[in-house]
């Protein structure tokens, strides 16, 4: 049987003064294949469904628009280079027997040398893992990298609570590491699970998921 080859459609955008890094693991195989919807934009984390861009919508006030046009990916990279921010993801390709956006479903992946592309960047000191350490999660592929090319470089626990945060030495470097909430609606469930959100949606029953993400993530952007 032919496996699907879910290659990244983009390289890593990341502007000089970058600070912080996105890391992710792939878009939706529609981007690879160039059959995008009305409502996706052609960029890193531009899927109609994704929230990553409406989380930060809410916490910059960018008043971004979501659909299929120059502009709309125009505004995305002039926000990314105004506050330092890069994107790489940690995958290059994968292959997959169905062809949905699952990161369970990723075979055969092929990592992108994110150590290597933070000695490039001398600036950055922060990694934003759009997910956890689950199986096939942006830290899970940051870990691997590390097990299998940079032995040496362990990444040491600052703190348990959620957002995960961890410390890898680069080169003579500390850089964090933290573990965000996925910004997508697969993480809905085990945020609608969790302690705090139940006490916030008690105290304000029009809390919502993204409302959630929006908390968390205003701390590290």
């Amino acid at each position: 049987m032919d496996l699907f080859h879910h290659k990244h459609p983009y390289r890593p955008f990341i502007p000089e003064n970058a600070t912080k890094l996105i890391v992710g693991t792939l878009p939706p195989p529609r981007f690879t294949k160039r059959q995008l919807r009305n409502d996706d934009v052609d960029f890193c984390y531009g899927s109609g469904d994704g929230l990553l861009w409406v989380v930060l919508d809410k916490i910059f006030d960018l008043n971004l628009k979501f659909e299929n046009t120059e502009e709309a990916i125009e505004q995305r990279k002039n926000f990314l280079k105004s506050r330092g921010i890069g994107i790489c993801d940690v995958v290059e390709s994968s292959r997959r027997e169905k062809i949905d956006a699952s990161d369970l479903g990723m075979q055969k992946v092929e990592l992108r040398d994110v150590v290597n592309i933070i000695d490039q960047n001398p600036s950055i000191d922060t990694l934003l893992f759009t997910g956890g350490n689950s199986k096939n999660g942006p830290e899970y592929f940051f870990r691997r990298l590390l097990r299998e090319k940079y032995p040496e470089i362990k990444m040491k626990l600052v703190s348990n609570t959620s957002p995960r945060i961890h410390q890898v030495l680069v080169k003579d470097r500390l850089v964090k590491t933290v573990s965000l909430i996925a910004p997508s609606g697969a993480a809905n469930i085990s945020i609608g699970s969790t302690a705090l959100y139940k006490e916030l949606k008690k105290k304000n029953p029009e809390f919502n998921t993204i409302d959630f993400r929006v908390l968390q993530y205003q701390e590290f952007f």
